[in-house]
């Protein structure tokens, strides 16, 4: 079921505050019923981590059961690929078919090029940085990036309940969206790692685009009821947004 990437551009990623569910919050053990669920509370999209063990303590998601995944939702695929080396994965979640591809610049030799290949096949490329990463490893890449991951905590670790975002959390996403106003790009900011509805509400829409929602907002248990949440949240921000509030 791949998906259109020009139809993508318009209808999902040029929209304000976009609120992008991570499925690694879901119960894993049934991944249709999750993706449904995603559907039907309004989200256009659903967060996939790909992670190969080595790069981050963890290995929540196969390429195999993402291909598989593909044919039972329309949701587009927004993937966030942590790994030491990256070439296998992209190859083969650009067959799948992805709308949103970013990769960690902390483990890449050549970010232009691995940018330029994801855009070739018309898919959104992009960047991740870990917290700690300064923003001047993007000094001459950002203008190819269709989107910025900022991570607020170490990748693999906020799972555990007891980490937060970095203290320098703000000042890092300021930093990010002055350098992207001041070069006059329409590059995305999206932010990831415990990230809260209180600060959906502080960022959006001005300061960040794209916001991967996770444990904060959404409960394995009973994920409806955060879904909902988040729902009657972005339809709050585009309403202020719109009455100019």
């Amino acid at each position: 079921m791949k998906t259109s990437s020009d139809s993508i551009v318009n209808t999902v990623w040029r929209k304000s505050c976009l609120i992008v569910p991570s499925l690694i919050t879901f119960d894993l053990s049934n991944l249709e019923l999750q993706t449904r669920r995603i559907a039907e509370s309004e989200c256009d999209a659903v967060h996939l981590d790909v992670i190969d063990g080595q790069f981050s303590p963890s290995m929540p998601l196969g390429i195999e059961t993402i291909a598989h995944l593909r044919k039972k939702t329309d949701l587009a695929f927004d993937v966030h690929v942590m790994a030491v080396k990256h070439d296998y994965f992209v190859d083969a979640l650009l067959d799948i078919g992805v709308a949103q591809l970013t990769f960690h610049v902390e483990t890449e030799a050549h970010i232009d090029r691995m940018l330029n290949r994801i855009r070739s096949a018309g898919v959104r490329a992009g960047v991740a940085l870990k917290p700690a990463t300064p923003l001047t490893t993007l000094e001459y890449v950002i203008e190819t990036c269709d989107t910025v991951l900022l991570m607020l905590t170490n990748p693999g670790y906020s799972g555990t309940g007891n980490e937060f975002p970095v203290p320098y959390a703000e000042r890092k996403i300021a930093a990010l969206r002055e350098m992207i106003d001041a070069r006059g790009l329409d590059t995305s900011i999206e932010i990831d790692g415990r990230v809260s509805k209180a600060m959906i509400a502080k960022f959006a829409p001005a300061m960040v685009d794209q916001f991967v929602a996770g444990s904060v907002c959404i409960s394995r248990v009973e994920p409806t009821t955060g879904l909902g949440e988040l729902a009657d949240l972005r339809r709050a921000i585009l309403g202020a947004q719109s009455s100019g509030v």
